[in-house]
């Protein structure tokens, strides 16, 4: 039976309302008295429980949670953020089907990139969302997808109380689930094109005693063959998670995760090399036993030498030598876990810490076609090895007083974050096996001690927040929050014949600071079935760090160009400005959102060259300006029928024009490079008792690769489809043994017609102008079938 059931649950301040079956245009009505509990109401209606999207009014604003249930509609193993992609305004691009290369994996919410946007794990940070990732880790390599019980998702900028110095454009909350009560065992596995191979075996022990201690271990494991090219990108991950509660209203919990995650990765396209050779280029590598001649033949090629030469057709490109290398790799092991207490302190007074660490090692090779090993092979494997070490403690104290639910707390982070690049020597032709992009580089002698910087950051940050209900209906956020971070670089190496500068940046250190980022918001319920809110924050992006030449940070530069630079760096901030509207009804909800953002000081990074040894610099790029709004319409006209329509409009462009080596490029009045001006989503789905189908539709508008807006990717459409059938006790045709509690059956296709389109862009940076070799391609259509069964 469906249900909408309105929860008023003020232990927060505000009201929860959980909205089973509505899409995030939907939102209940919800009353309620700070500090009380009041009477729980559930009302019976005919909705199909499709994407399980709850929308929750909290003290920091709209924010928007996704449940587990929403995730269990994906293909198992998909990123939660690619589901989260069914929102307005929210765009996710991968070049595989799960979304888990975290090469490619890239978020955008409300032109918003993902490295701002503020992202933890039961209040842990996990940093920035990049690839090249300097203070955390990203969310597929720190829980398991079915171990994700939701995501609380804040699309403003305020979201104070969050442990992150970089939500200019919003914040992502994971949350994993709890042990259950029970003992049991859920085991699920999965099939799919390209021999995709998905397991996720979880254990959980009930409760053990008296007291309620109660824990859970997990074990999933990823593979599959890449689509383009070869090679394999697989994963494996332990999660386990132990929860003690303490009396009625306190807990200790603990969790732990383990990741290893080893890609082949694929190549990055122009699209020079799109209009020329079409979809199926790629590296070399797993593509027959003469994968290594030809890498060495292209190189001899690209370097002039005797002997060389290049595959049929790559004459034809602008750019041949960086079409093909031998092989990319990705290569990341982590060790992530924390303790969270959350103890009631008194009948009003609450106090919850997290204490956490994180240890994380990489190694990340890439075939070098232009730089010769010492044997003289025209070939050098070049591999950053950058490592992460961080602990820290977040603690706050909430208190419920009269119709005011104040808070307060503080974060304070240390990290250490080492980015080295070594060469390694690859054997002349004939002479030996090429090194396995994926092999033990810890047990080998590197031939070049390339580059490398250690940077030491101390992150604190302090909030106090109120929310206020002066009467029942109405609530108001007033906030703030402070931040404090410094960082100092130090260079461990420097070949200058390979990275072309005579130093690094070294013996410098940067400092974000400031006092007071104010919040403050509202929400209020006039009628039934009718909510307006509005949402103001100002927020900064603490300066991020990088590995040379890796990303848009200040100190991934030569000493040179930091010290030309330095006078204009400014910290990214902006101003946020939202208001919405939402109706909800049985049959039909609505919502409509406007925001704007005055973004300063914006850090790109400005590439050109090759993308194995890049000529990069960090620009400040001045100012941004975003308007933009989203509309969402669901009709659930009869029962276990759901239809969803959603339209974003986003103009985001630059404020002015840059200068770089006397030439002036012309950005004033360009849309923002990657994210579309339009989106249209779709999706139609019917229940009928234990089976449910599904189909959703996306269209992407073009989108700007160079800043000066010359070239651009074509727009799109996506469709995809799927269907469940599931069983248990109650709804099953037959008899099955009594300890099988549910079981699972889904298929599920990506890409449903096949369409070609270019997903992530800007992996490599982006050019001012002209093409560059920074976009990689989407999946073509894919299949999968899955079973799931929980004892």
């Amino acid at each position: 039976m469906q249900r909408v059931t309105l929860l008023s649950l003020l232990t927060a301040g505000t009201a929860f309302v959980t909205m089973e079956g509505q899409c995030t245009a939907a939102y209940a009505a919800s009353v309620s008295d700070v500090g009380r509990i009041k009477k729980t109401s559930v009302v019976k209606e005919k909705v199909p429980e499709e994407l399980k999207v709850s929308t929750r009014r909290a003290q920091r604003g709209a924010m928007v949670t996704l449940s587990a249930s929403a995730l269990e509609k994906a293909v198992p193993g998909t990123n939660p953020l690619k589901v989260l992609a069914q929102l307005p305004g929210v765009m996710f691009q991968s070049d595989d089907p799960q979304g888990v290369d975290t090469w490619s994996a890239q978020l955008f919410m409300h032109g918003f990139m993902q490295n701002q946007i503020g992202t933890t794990l039961d209040g842990m940070p996990l940093g920035e969302l990049v690839y090249y990732n300097y203070n955390g880790l990203n969310p597929v390599q720190a829980i398991s997808s079915e171990n994700v019980s939701r995501l609380d998702v804040s699309m403003g900028a305020g979201a104070e109380s969050v442990a992150s110095t970089n939500n200019l454009g919003g914040s992502i909350e994971y949350h994993s689930s709890d042990p259950k009560d029970k003992l049991g065992a859920t085991v699920g596995q999965t099939f799919g094109s390209n021999s995709t191979f998905h397991t996720f075996v979880r254990m959980d022990s009930g409760r053990l005693n008296k007291t309620g201690t109660k824990f859970y271990v997990s074990y999933m494991r990823n593979d599959t063959a890449k689509w383009r090219g070869g090679g394999m990108q697989f994963m494996q991950q332990v999660n386990s998670k132990l929860v003690q509660p303490i009396g009625d209203h306190s807990q200790i919990s603990a969790f732990f995760d383990y990741s290893d995650l080893d890609q082949i990765n694929y190549q990055d396209y122009t699209l020079n090399m799109l209009h020329t050779l079409g979809y199926k280029v790629d590296n070399f590598y797993g593509t027959g036993p003469n994968s290594y001649a030809n890498a060495y033949k292209a190189a001899l090629a690209a370097q002039g030498l005797p002997g060389g030469s290049y595959p049929a057709g790559y004459n034809k490109l602008s750019d041949p030598a960086d079409a093909s290398y031998y092989a990319g790799a990705t290569a990341i092991q982590d060790y992530f876990g924390g303790l969270n207490l959350d103890f009631q302190m008194a009948d009003h007074v609450r106090w919850k810490s997290v204490v956490y660490g994180h240890g994380e090692s990489s190694h990340l090779p890439w075939t070098n076609p232009y730089f010769s090993s010492p044997n003289g092979a025209p070939i050098t494997e070049t591999v950053q090895e950058p490592s992460i070490r961080r602990f820290g403690v977040t603690s706050a104290v909430t208190y419920d007083v009269a119709h005011n639910h104040i808070s307060g707390g503080v974060w304070y982070e240390n990290s250490k974050f080492i980015a080295n690049s070594f060469g390694y020597q690859e054997p002349l032709l004939g002479q030996g096996s090429a090194l396995d992009p994926l092999g033990n580089y810890s047990k080998l002698t590197p031939a070049y001690d390339l580059w490398g910087q250690t940077t030491n950051t101390n992150t604190f940050t302090a909030f106090v927040q109120d929310t206020y209900n002066p009467i029942h209906n109405l609530s108001l956020h007033f906030g703030f929050k402070s931040l404090l971070e410094t960082s100092r670089v130090s260079q461990n190496y420097n070949l200058e014949s390979f990275t072309g500068v005579s130093a690094l940046a070294s013996g410098v250190g940067l400092t974000t600071a400031r006092a007071f980022l104010p919040h403050i918001s509202g929400d209020w319920h006039f009628l039934r079935h009718h909510e307006l809110f509005f949402d103001i924050s100002e927020n900064v992006h603490a300066y991020p760090l990088a590995g040379f030449k890796t990303g848009a940070a200040p100190f991934a530069v030569s000493q040179q160009a930091y010290d030309q630079s330095r006078s204009s760096l400014r910290p990214e901030s902006d101003w946020v400005y939202s208001v919405g509207y939402r109706f909800t009804h049985p049959v039909v909800q609505a919502s409509l959102y406007a925001y704007r953002a005055n973004f300063k000081n914006r850090l790109q990074q400005i590439t050109s060259g090759t993308i194995v040894n890049p000529v990069s610099s960090v620009l400040n790029v001045g100012g941004v300006t975003m308007n933009g709004v989203d509309a969402g319409l669901t009709l659930t006209p009869i029962r276990g029928l759901l239809l969803y329509n959603s339209v974003s409009y986003d103009h985001a462009t630059y404020d002015t024009n840059i200068e770089q080596t006397g030439t002036t490029y012309y950005l004033h009045g360009q849309q923002v490079v990657a994210y579309p001006r339009f989106m249209y989503k779709s999706r139609l789905s019917y229940q009928w008792r234990s089976v449910e189908a599904h189909i959703d539709a996306s269209y992407m508008s073009k989108r700007n690769l160079s800043y000066v807006g010359d070239t651009k990717v074509p727009a799109y459409w996506l469709a995809n489809m799927g269907v469940d059938y599931r069983l248990d006790h109650d709804n099953s045709p037959f008899r099955y043994p009594g300890f099988l509690q549910k079981i699972i059956f889904s298929f599920n296709v990506y890409n449903l017609t096949n369409t070609k389109y270019i997903s992530t862009m800007g992996e490599n940076g982006y050019p001012m102008n002209g093409d560059y070799q920074s976009i990689l391609l989407g999946a073509p259509r894919q299949y999968f079938g899955s079973v799931r069964a929980e004892f």
